[in-house]
């Protein structure tokens, strides 16, 4: 298993799986999947200040990919980031969104960064597309919650709520 920078010629995969996300669930609430050339733009302003990391199995096959960006468009933010995760669905399981985390924690930890922010869809009752995964992840990641925000988003004929989850992984000196 390794860890690395993402790169641009990344993006097909990278796509692959985030399209499962867009197309079978509301952990995204994008209706549509983007192109290759939308992501790959994606990919290449997320490097230009923040860490977006891609893990690789035995194999060399991407199994997901987790990134940082912008919490909050003031410089009174700078020191804050939205963070988010992405794992092959088929690859569930093997702790490989755990040791994602952990190595994107580290690179903003070493960049300055003290407060991490998770925007998380939760279900107001559990369905097909939605469950409480994500908010129970961050939970053991050290996430808390800090914010919910009743039936703001639609998708699938349906309301789904919104959470902000915070961690902190700096002193505020």
């Amino acid at each position: 298993m390794t860890i690395r920078s993402a790169v641009p010629e990344d993006a097909p995969r990278l796509l692959a799986i985030y399209a499962y996300y867009v197309e079978n669930t509301a952990i995204s609430f994008e209706y549509a999947t983007p192109s290759v050339e939308d992501f790959t733009h994606r990919i290449e302003n997320t490097l230009k200040k923040y860490p977006y990391l891609v893990l690789e199995d035995e194999e060399g096959r991407i199994q997901g990919y987790a990134y940082a960006g912008v919490f909050k468009g003031r410089a009174a933010y700078d020191r804050s980031c939205e963070v988010t995760i992405y794992v092959d669905p088929d690859a569930k399981g093997r702790g490989f969104g755990r040791q994602l985390y952990e190595a994107l924690e580290e690179e903003l930890k070493a960049r300055g960064f003290l407060n991490l922010y998770a925007c998380i869809g939760v279900p107001i009752v559990e369905d097909e597309y939605l469950t409480r995964d994500s908010e129970l992840f961050h939970q053991h990641m050290g996430y808390k919650k800090v914010g919910e925000f009743h039936q703001c988003g639609y998708k699938f004929d349906r309301w789904y709520d919104m959470i902000w989850m915070e961690k902190i992984i700096g002193e505020h000196v």
